[in-house]
């Protein structure tokens, strides 16, 4: 997990020493190198590209402990042993600057005996730092003080942790495993308990507690396996240890099945097996029944994904605990069984329930806290459900919920802020400098908050975008223009929402920031073109009826390249095909970490038409002009294979090594700080006296550099490693990046380069192959290969 969290923080451009015990033989750094070398394997991958692993500085507590003298945070991730803490405070304290930060990671111990390791001052800068994992994807990082914390450090590292490492940051009380873990846990034991209770199968269990319920796609068990067994174990340990007086500690028995797999040292992914093991093909599941992994594949009951399709929250709880089915039982009985829990422990653990909501969300993928579906379904109808329950003995626990719950409240989220049990008051939200960084922050229902998809004043709106400005923070005077198609595809009407969009700026703005409000929510920020809308127009006039729109995308994207006002265009998930080609068209782009960006279209049987094309070709010419003695092909092949191969980036810093994003772009490690930082990137742009590039021509490989390509295709076709499709598809590429039936050196515009783009989209229309796999896209959503 430290070396993880080195990982992320490398990410961010910050100087990192990694310690690790000296090895016992031979290099005393053999240790932590073999950690930094591992995270080069890890998957999903810490590091946004692999050579960020050399500016980790390895280090042994032996050798080099002068080396924290000169550093501002030391976050301590050593095994969860309390006694092993403190030996290794009382080592490193005499090194430690006087203004240093000193957090440590643990995911359970209190945090207030951990300080006791330490003496007088320096617990003043002491507190619990507890990021999930994986540390770089996960988007919870909780923030525990002791008492002796003084304020400000609470702040900085808020601070530190919310714009510089991306996290959305939950302050919790010192208690046995804070906020996250404590009620995410208890979850889980809780889905066991009633799994075992209605006799359902952890597939079953999965397939109803994953993205049909609004939480994670892993569900229950399989982010067990995910988290490590080993791991889940140990945060159940510590609860067993230290709440025993607990209404629930009869539940937090390690359930047998898990005690069994640890045993047998089947800890989930990292073993490649545990609730779930892989088997060539096959994904099997354990029984519980007869502990051997069975078949797999299980899924709910038709009626019960019904319910759970209702939008209504109220309604949807209601069909639940009306049903007879086992599994609409089943569901409610965890959600009732959390709504509980939560409730009894809130002034406990949390200062308000925003920080429960807020830990579900952000380090458990739920798309809606506990606490926010309870309001949602009806606060005072769900109280009266839970204590008809309790008094029925369907609960786990015959714990009366508390009074603050019938006071004739309608929920815990106001407009003046979230309840707190602890001091029977509404607090309302941080307000640090950093948040005004954030146009949006996270939303809570029941808040009063700005809602990315109607704030502000529209200008122009159809059913693909929207035109707007916001006149909060300073954002008045640079046009937005939010994508809202369904995956943010493009279509004909975010066509013409951007020549309208440059049209208004240019007259009226400083500048035009491309943005898609789904983005700030993991959302993507285009899927490319919407081949479904594409349909009508082929099957009316065929492939050539298809090109007059193509050029109407190619002319706009050239229109947003060339305008007299900055264009920025605010990166977040994914952007691939078109939606890659609307990113490379800006002027500038601002990418959070986050984004994977890629040419994709051969995956259809298409090429890129959109102007990907033709940016590699102008591209690679820019490079070879500053080293004149090399051969342009040698720059053209990246974005020759990336187009070729369909080739996404993993990060926005892989995006930079692969061309799609530039040195002088910039990526931002929170998604809520997007849309602030492309603002104000634009007007920095304008205020600087922007001009925007001049049309130029530039030279192409020509026919020489085709042939050197082709002959490359033709011993992977040749191989077996494409099919003769793909070769087709690899050598029209080659055919615009390289300019066509020309001499190399020959020097063309974009406009020509994008007409081969679009002549070659259109002709591919046509193809048998092509249809195959465009047909293939839409009734399955996954790739044809043919």
């Amino acid at each position: 997990m430290g070396a993880q969290i080195a990982a992320h923080c490398v990410n961010a451009k910050v100087p990192v020493i990694l310690f690790d015990l000296p090895a016992a033989t031979g290099d005393k750094n053999a240790v932590v190198v073999k950690a930094i070398e591992g995270l080069k394997k890890l998957n999903p991958a810490p590091l946004g590209h692999n050579d960020l692993a050399a500016l980790i500085q390895p280090a042994n507590y032996e050798q080099h402990l002068d080396l924290l003298k000169d550093c501002d945070l030391v976050i301590e991730a050593i095994a969860e042993r309390m006694n092993l803490k403190h030996d290794l405070y009382k080592k490193v304290t005499p090194f430690l600057a006087p203004h240093a930060i000193f957090a440590t990671n643990t995911s359970g111990l209190s945090i207030t005996q951990l300080s006791e390791g330490f003496e007088g001052e320096l617990k003043g800068r002491f507190c619990g730092v507890h990021f999930f994992n994986p540390p770089r994807y996960m988007h919870l990082a909780e923030l525990i003080p002791t008492a002796s914390t003084r304020p400000e450090i609470l702040d900085q590292l808020e601070t530190f942790l919310t714009t510089t490492l991306g996290k959305g940051v939950v302050r919790a009380k010192d208690t046995p495993n804070f906020v996250g873990n404590r009620v995410g846990i208890f979850g889980i034991l809780a889905t066991f308990a009633e799994a075992q209770k209605f006799g359902l199968s952890i597939d079953v269990v999965d397939d109803l507690t994953g993205d049909k319920l609004g939480r994670a796609k892993s569900a229950t068990f399989r982010t067990a396996d995910v988290v490590g067994l080993d791991t889940m174990a140990h945060v159940i340990k510590t609860m067993q240890d230290n709440l025993s007086n607990d209404p629930w500690a009869a539940h937090f028995a390690t359930p047998a099945p898990l005690s069994k797999l640890i045993a047998a040292g089947a800890l989930g992914q990292k073993t490649g097996s545990g609730f779930y093991k892989k088997v060539g093909k096959d994904i099997l599941r354990l029984d519980f029944a007869s502990g051997e992994y069975v078949a797999g594949g299980g899924k709910a009951d038709e009626t019960v994904v019904r319910i759970l399709k209702k939008k209504d929250a109220a309604e949807r709880l209601k069909l639940l605990r009306e049903s007879t089915n086992p599994q609409a039982q089943f569901v409610w009985a965890i959600l009732r069984d959390t709504f509980h829990y939560i409730a009894v422990h809130l002034g406990e653990i949390a200062q308000s329930a925003r920080e429960v909501d807020f830990a579900m969300r952000f380090g458990f993928g739920n798309k809606q806290g506990p606490f926010e579906l309870w309001q949602a379904a009806g606060w005072k109808q769900v109280a009266n459900w839970i204590k008809e329950d309790i008094e029925a003995g369907k609960a786990l626990s015959t714990a009366a919920l508390p009074d603050w719950v019938f006071d004739g409240r309608d929920g815990v989220h106001t407009p003046q802020g979230s309840w707190s049990a602890a001091t029977h008051s509404y607090v309302p939200r941080a307000d640090l400098p950093v948040y005004q960084r954030q146009v949006f922050r996270a939303p809570l229902l029941g808040e009063t908050s700005l809602d990315p998809k109607t704030a502000g004043t529209s200008v122009f709106e159809n059913e693909e975008a929207r035109l707007w400005t916001l006149a909060e923070r300073g954002l008045e005077d640079v046009l937005i223009l939010s994508i809202k198609s369904k995956l943010n595809t493009i279509g004909a009407g975010l066509v013409q929402a951007m020549n309208q969009a440059v049209e208004l700026a240019e007259s009226r703005y400083k500048g035009l920031v491309l943005w898609s409000p789904t983005a700030i929510e993991g959302g993507p920020f285009s899927a490319g073109a919407n081949l479904e809308s594409m349909l009508p127009v082929f099957m009316k006039g065929g492939a050539k009826a298809v090109e007059p729109e193509v050029k109407k995308l190619q002319d706009v994207l050239l229109r947003w390249r060339y305008a007299n006002i900055p264009t920025v265009a605010a990166v977040s998930g994914i952007a691939l095909g078109g939606g890659n080609e609307l990113a490379l068209a800006c002027n500038k782009r601002v990418a959070n970490l986050e984004s994977y960006m890629g040419l994709v279209e051969v995956g259809v049987g298409l090429i890129p038409a959109g102007g990907g094309l033709t940016y590699g070709a102008r591209r690679a010419a820019e490079e070879r002009a500053a080293a004149p003695e090399a051969y342009l092909l040698h720059f053209l092949t990246k974005y020759f294979m990336s187009a070729a191969t369909a080739q996404v980036s993993k990060s926005a810093i892989e995006a930079r090594k692969m061309g799609y994003l530039q040195e002088n772009d910039v990526i931002v490690f929170n998604a809520y700080e997007l849309l602030y930082v492309a603002v104000r990137e634009a007007q920095a742009m304008h205020d600087a006296g922007y001009r925007p590039p001049l049309k130029a021509q530039f030279p192409v490989g020509g026919r020489s550099a085709i042939a050197t390509i082709t002959a490359q295709l033709v011993g992977m076709r040749d191989g077996g490693f494409i099919s003769a499709h793909d070769f087709h598809l690899g050598t029209s590429i080659a055919k615009i990046m390289c300019g066509g039936e020309v001499e190399a050196g020959s020097l063309v515009t974009e406009e020509y380069l994008m007409m081969l783009e679009r002549k070659a989209f259109v002709s591919l229309l046509d193809h048998p192959k092509t249809q195959e796999r465009i047909m293939g896209m839409l009734q399955t959503g996954k790739p044809v290969r043919n």
